[in-house]
This record gives structure tokens, C-alpha cells and sequence, in this order.
């Protein structure tokens, strides 16, 4: 399926409608746009395999961009919006990009961004919503192109970022032969069968669109026809309003969403009617028990979990009777078959926790980092992100640890390296750590021990001081909120850093509570 047959049998069907502003983009619309843009790209010189580069909020040409990508059989590469300048630059880079787009919105930052894109030509570098100087004007350069079809079109896919071995951030790049833009997939497979997705589907997005799942699963709502409502931004009542406006069907969230909604009054909560939901997905963090718990009283057996990875090597699920027989789990293997393994290699019965590896899954790589893939791979083939856990007597898997300290706070993935490569840089710190500690709002929230040079140093100022540094050099949300002092840290004499003896005693007896 494809939006280019919902286009042909009913052009006037609203495949977006963007919340806040009301803008609604039909199938229809959505064709023919991405067509002239797919002939933009071809009048550019961009060929199948080309890396082009999207930097945008929750805006309402961020789809028709992917879809003219997705039918020239480009990469698409798109860029968190919360991002630094130089954040993003070492992206478009990466990636080699040869076209990139954002809007007016972030006007500061791409003026910025303009002197530093060597590998993207000036005459390649657009703007939506209007211009500044550097950028041309995105709308009426598409308008002038025709509205058919290229003759050459091919399947392109994204190549979305994760964190690499040094900190930087790694696209991950699936591998696999092109195929026509409308090949059937695991995902339209698994929303088709399980999760009852259709033409009749009205699927309410509250997520930025430049992560992996939301950015895939309303891209496959649209391949099947249905509707989705997309929110420029989160806002727990808002949301509930939107599912009684538009009797959404479908949703995904992940569970700080939950814990939002569980905080409004009661009197606020239930005022708002969410009969009409059918499905709603979530993942991306872990969630409490008791949260979930809450949700499925509420909302109903309605409510699937599921755990994978930006990278696609594998998938687990369970629906909410499911998880009701095997708290905590992330569900069955539906893509790939799970094989857990101890430090050795070796295969690790039922209830012992060990890496999760995913055999006969989707191949993938790391763009540009031979290392990285490699680490990812067993000697036997199978890939991993790096996760520890266990499969149960009943084949559920149950995660046990998270990949490396990755800190998940809200949904979003959070990489301490590059905070802790920033901080140990500055003089008045001698080493440090970052590592996640509970934040009963976004699950975990990003936390600094610093061994300062001058013990005398230690205090607020200080701890301001280096919050601000962070500030001015990487993204807020992956700046630490609060920094505490040691007079050393604890290191092995090789240099390795014992972290789990820092960060387990924020989490010790800890629990989120509603």
C-alpha cells in the first residue's frame, strides 16, 4: 500500500491534520506535492541513495518532504529540532546530506547553520514559511515542478540517529535491496493484523516527528489509508480533548505521557471522552507497573507495549491481557527470535539475564562506524542494542538493565557520554559522570557527579556554573538539572569508571508515584 492508491480512489480523504492550526493536507495533496518534490530532487541531480536532510518541528510540509524522498528512493535523514548548531551540522555532515530544509520557526539556528554546511550547495538549502538570506523559499520552488510522477521511482527509507562509541550520534542505516515504493513491510504488517489499522483509522500523534516511531508508524498509517492528527507539541489535556474531537481510534505514547494524564485532577480527566480508542501503543522507556496498571483500568485492555530500537533489528510485543499475566514484560518476539547471552557468548536458559540478542532479524549498520556495528553483532550473527534482560518460562522478555547508562527521560534517549566529554574539558573539573536518576514526571532526568580540581570549589556556584557550560554547548535535554560534588570518583586502577556505584544510590528504594 501507498498513499499514491488512497490519492487515485479518494483524493479528498485528509491524510493529516495538523491540531493546533487545523491546516488539513488531503491524500490527494500529499501525491501530488510529494511528486513535484520528487521532481525537485531529480532536477537537483539527487538520485536513489542520496542523503538529504530534514530540520523541523511538527510542521505541515514535514510529511510531503518524506514521502518525496520515500518515492526517489533518497535517505532521509530527520534532525531533532532541540538540537545545537553544532549538533546539527555534525549530522548533515555525517549523513551527507546534499539537500537540507528547515522552517522559519528555527530561523536562529539555521542562520547559524549556513556558514557551516560546506557539503551541502547554497542553491540546496530551503526554508518553509518563509526565508532568510541563505535559504530559498521551499513552497513556490516545488510549485514550479510537475505534478507527475518521476518515471525512475524506487523506495527510500530513513537513516535515522542514535548515539555512536565516541558520544557522537550514529545513523542507523537498514540494509536491504531497493524496492518499489509500495512493498509491504513488517511494520504495515504488524499495524494491519494486530493493531487493526485501516482506512477507518483516526491515528492522534502527540510525539516530534523526527523520532523513529512517530515518524514510521504515521507514515504507515498513511500507507493504509487512515487519518492522522498530528499535535505541534504535548499537552496532557489538550490530547484528551483531541481524542473526543476527532473520535481517534489509534494513538502511541510513551509512559510519561501516562503519567500525565494520571496527574490531572479527576474532575479535569474524566471529563473528556475517550470511548472511541482502540489501540494505543506505547514504548520507548520503561514503565512503572502501577502507571500501567492505572491505564489499563481507565482506557481498558487496550493498551500495547512493545520494545525495539531505531536500528529495526527486532521486535517484541504484548497486548495488555498479556502483560497482565507477566508484569513488566516487553512482550513476544515478533520480529526476530530472542536469544539471551552471558558475557561469554553462550546461550542462557529461561530466567537468567544476560545481553538481549535478536537472530534472523532485520540487518542494519552503522553509517560510518564499522566499530560500533561490529560490537552490535554476535559471533553467531545475531545483532543487539545492547540491553540486558531475560525470557521467561512463557517466552516474554523482561529488560533488566538499559544499554550502556543510556538515560531515557520522557521517550527520549539520552547519551551521558557527550555531557561528560563536554565537562571534563572544562578547567575547574578533574573528572566526572553523568547516569540517570529518578524524575517521577519523565521517568529519569540527567544528573552530573563532578570531582572538582579544588575540593574548596564544591557548591551552588559551581554547579551552576557548569550546568551553564553544558547549556551553551549541547542541547538542554541532555544537560544535567542538578550536579553533586565527590572528592574522588570511583575508578578501577585500569581507569574504568565504577558508575553503578554513583548512580545506585539515587535509584536505591526508589519508585515512581502517581
Amino acid at each position: 500500500m501507498h498513499p499514491y492508491i488512497h490519492a487515485r480512489n479518494n483524493p479528498a480523504k485528509p491524510a493529516y491534520i495538523m491540531a493546533a492550526s487545523g491546516e488539513t493536507v488531503t491524500y490527494g495533496q500529499l501525491d501530488e506535492r510529494s511528486n513535484r518534490i520528487a521532481r525537485l530532487f531529480r532536477s537537483l541531480g539527487l538520485k536513489a541513495g542520496d542523503h538529504v536532510a530534514i530540520f523541523m518541528e511538527n510542521n505541515a510540509r514535514f510529511f510531503e518532504f518524506c514521502w518525496g524522498a520515500q518515492r526517489s528512493g533518497l535517505i532521509y535523514t530527520a534532525i531533532s529540532s532541540r538540537l545545537t548548531t553544532a549538533e546539527v551540522d555534525y549530522i548533515v555532515g555525517d549523513c551527507g546530506a546534499k539537500l537540507f530544509l528547515t522552517s522559519k520557526y528555527l530561523a536562529e539556528r539555521a542562520a547559524e547553520l549556513a556558514p557551516l554546511m560546506t557539503g551541502v550547495p547554497a542553491a540546496n538549502r530551503y526554508m518553509v514559511d518563509g526565508t532568510i538570506p541563505g535559504y530559498r523559499a521551499w513552497e513556490e520552488t516545488v510549485a514550479a515542478q510537475p505534478a507527475e510522477p518521476i518515471a525512475d521511482q524506487i523506495m527510500g527509507r530513513d537513516m535515522l540517529y542514535s548515539s555512536g562509541t565516541t558520544g557522537r550520534p550514529k545513523g542507523v542505516l537498514p540494509v536491504g535491496e531497493p524496492q518499489p515504493i509500495d512493498a509491504d513491510n513488517a511494520l504495515i504488517q504488524i499495524n494491519r493484523k494486530l493493531y487493526g489499522v485501516g482506512e477507518d483509522t483516526v491515528y492522534l500523534s502527540p510525539a516530534p516527528l523526527y523520532h523513529a516511531a512517530p515518524l514510521r508508524f504515521n507514515m504507515t498509517v498513511m500507507r493504509l489509508g487512515g487519518t492522522c492528527v498530528l499535535m505541534e507539541n504535548f499537552d496532557a489535556e489538550e490530547f484528551l480533548r483531541l481524542v473526543g474531537r476527532y473520535k481517534v481510534t489509534h494513538t502511541q505514547l510513551v509512559p510519561t505521557m501516562f503519567v500525565r494524564f494520571l496527574k490531572l485532577p479527576d474532575e479535569v480527566r474524566l471529563r473528556h471522552d475517550v470511548s472511541s480508542l482502540k489501540c494505543a501503543i506505547h514504548a520507548a522507556a520503561p514503565c512503572p507497573i502501577p502507571v500501567k496498571e492505572k491505564m489499563i483500568a481507565w482506557w481498558g485492555p487496550i493498551i500495547w507495549e512493545y520494545y525495539g530500537g531505531t536500528e529495526g533489528n527486532g521486535l517484541t510485543m504484548c497486548n495488555s491481557q498479556e502483560w497482565m499475566a507477566h508484569k513488566g514484560t516487553v512482550g513476544k518476539a515478533m520480529v526476530g527470535t530472542l536469544k539471551i547471552c552471558g558475557d561469554d557468548g553462550a546461550e542462557l536458559p529461561a530466567g537468567e539475564s544476560g545481553t538481549v540478542y535478536f537472530a534472523d532479524g532485520n540487518p542494519f549498520k552503522y553509517h560510518n562506524d564499522p566499530k560500533k556495528t561490529e560490537e552490535s553483532r554476535h559471533p553467531k550473527g545475531w545483532t543487539t542494542l545492547g540491553d540486558v534482560g531475560y525470557v521467561d518460562a512463557d517466552g516474554f522478555l523482561h529488560l533488566t538493565d538499559r544499554k550502556a547508562f543510556m538515560i531515557i527521560s520522557g521517550g527520549v534517549n539520552i547519551y551521558p557520554q557527550e555531557a561528560e566529554n563536554l565537562l571534563i574539558n572544562h578547567p575547574k573539573v578533574m573528572d566526572c559522570a553523568v547516569f540517570g536518576v529518578p524524575n517521577a514526571d519523565f521517568g529519569e532526568e540527567v544528573k552530573a557527579v563532578v570531582q572538582p580540581r579544588d575540593m574548596s570549589d564544591a557548591g551552588p556556584a559551581l554547579a551552576e556554573e557548569l550546568i551553564a557550560y553544558c547549556k551553551q554547548n549541547l542541547s538542554t535535554i541532555k544537560c544535567p538539572r542538578t550536579i553533586d560534588f565527590e572528592a574522588e570518583l570511583p575508578r578501577h586502577p585500569t581507569g574504568k569508571l565504577y558508575k553503578r556505584l554513583l548512580r545506585d544510590r539515587y535509584w536505591q528504594g526508589r519508585e515512581t508515584k502517581i
